[in-house]
């Protein structure tokens, strides 16, 4: 089609013959119809993944799974989100974290996301959760003592869904050196590497 209307066409006389217009613009509208259909398919494939929502926070439970030890002053959780709403929800990404003292205050903290002390992330996927079944991501930090400089002692753990604005909360009494957090993406399922 670019060709076409680079290219200009007139007869042996130097005059532009009205039919080779007709022809491109007939062309022109062939394409364009084509491309509305290409579209509406488009439009129909993406409407069937844009009728299974995003789980809510409220269509959520946050829990605790398998407790990580370790050597070095590391520790770790993982850390489990299961819908619990009526109908399939998606999820993708990483949770976000956050600290609370016992009086429910938000306290110092960076999250990072990615590979941590006890598991390499999984890459980002979106998950079709069905009523009942779980997402999981494992949380780490370090430790060093109650005394390190710029250590957090928290009450609770902010747990954030991905793509939402209000959270979960667990209790969560541990010190956390820096206020540091580090996680996973969410998956089904998580690999232990420590």
């Amino acid at each position: 089609m670019t060709h076409q209307n680079q290219t200009h066409t007139t007869g042996t006389d130097g005059v532009r013959r009205p039919g080779r217009r007709l022809v491109r613009a007939a062309l022109a509208v062939t394409t364009v119809a084509g491309l509305g259909i290409a579209g509406a398919g488009v439009a129909r494939a993406g409407g069937a993944a844009a009728s299974t929502p995003t789980c809510s926070v409220s269509g959520l439970s946050a829990s605790f799974g398998e407790s990580l030890g370790g050597g070095m002053n590391h520790q770790g959780v993982v850390v489990k989100l299961k819908n619990t709403s009526a109908h399939t929800c998606l999820l993708r990404g990483y949770p976000g974290l956050g600290l609370e003292n016992a009086a429910h205050r938000t306290l110092p903290s960076t999250t990072h996301w990615g590979d941590t002390w006890y598991a390499k992330s999984p890459a980002k996927t979106t998950l079709s959760l069905r009523k009942g079944q779980s997402a999981e991501a494992v949380i780490a930090w370090t430790h060093a003592n109650t005394g390190t400089s710029d250590a957090v002692h928290a009450a609770y753990l902010q747990v954030t869904p991905p793509a939402a604005t209000s959270h979960k909360t667990l209790k969560f009494p541990e010190w956390v050196d820096h206020g540091d957090l580090h996680v996973t993406a969410l998956a089904y399922r998580i690999s232990i590497t420590h």
